[in-house]
């Protein structure tokens, strides 16, 4: 039984609205208790389990060389792969966790689509692992959350990324610094080049933290890096706004 399941049977068993709990607080202190209950590995089912077990998370977390501006997989000893060699992005540094696909890819689309927020901690612990992000927290002076359109975020009910900055480094992240401007249609079906003009002024940085945002160090924070249009409108937003070094960190990078 998944801890974030175990609600289900945990809440009927505490006591009613009449004995002095309210609904509210009944299915928090369900959720609360659902926490300490034993679960199974969401990948090899092994019982009891984190979410995803240590040998699940080594089996499928294994460290590739990686292009320092764009993660995308390079060859042993490149540091830069061609494309970031030619056109030379927004981003100083990029660091990824892992490759988008099994089981990430299904891990990702429960924590953002099936309304389960808890995945945050275990999937950012991924990401605090990947070789160079220790480094780049430690250096970053604010950790800024890729943001949500209001539609997407009324739908979703919280902003993933915002979540995995607060997991990563609560205390430096600041969200509202970094804003979307409007809804951008979708990404999923458009190229590179089509993505870069469809968030051309899609982000700004808020007027009042433009200051603390000026000869500053930024890490960009999101859970998925496709073509990596996104994260450099947004990047080209804080350069606007004077940062001086901007690295981005996701969980995983298409290939």
């Amino acid at each position: 039984m998944r801890a974030d399941k175990g609600r289900e049977y945990i809440e009927p068993m505490l006591p009613t609205q009449p004995q002095g709990i309210s609904p509210t607080w009944r299915s928090r202190l369900a959720a609360a208790l659902a926490r300490g209950v034993p679960s199974q590995c969401a990948v090899c089912h092994a019982w009891p389990a984190e979410r995803i077990c240590g040998a699940c998370a080594d089996r499928f977390t294994q460290p590739k060389p990686r292009c320092r501006t764009c993660a995308l997989p390079v060859p042993q000893g490149v540091d830069q792969c061609g494309h970031c060699l030619r056109h030379p992005p927004a981003l100083d540094a990029c660091f990824a966790a892992v490759d988008y696909g099994y089981p990430w890819a299904g891990l990702l689309a429960e924590f953002k689509f099936q309304g389960d927020p808890g995945w945050a901690a275990p999937l950012a612990g991924r990401m605090r692992a990947a070789p160079g992000v220790e480094q780049a927290l430690a250096a970053a002076d604010w950790l800024l959350p890729v943001p949500l359109s209001d539609q997407r975020l009324k739908e979703r009910g919280f902003n993933q990324a915002l979540l995995l900055a607060r997991q990563l480094d609560a205390r430096r992240t600041r969200a509202g610094w970094l804003l979307r401007l409007r809804a951008t249609e979708a990404q999923s079906s458009l190229d590179r080049g089509q993505r870069l003009r469809n968030l051309r002024g899609a982000f700004a940085v808020e007027p009042l933290a433009a200051a603390q945002i000026a000869g500053r160090r930024v890490l960009l924070v999101d859970d998925v890096m496709t073509t990596g249009a996104t994260l450099q409108a947004a990047a080209a937003a804080l350069r606007e706004a004077g940062a001086t070094h901007i690295a981005a960190v996701v969980l995983a990078r298409t290939a």
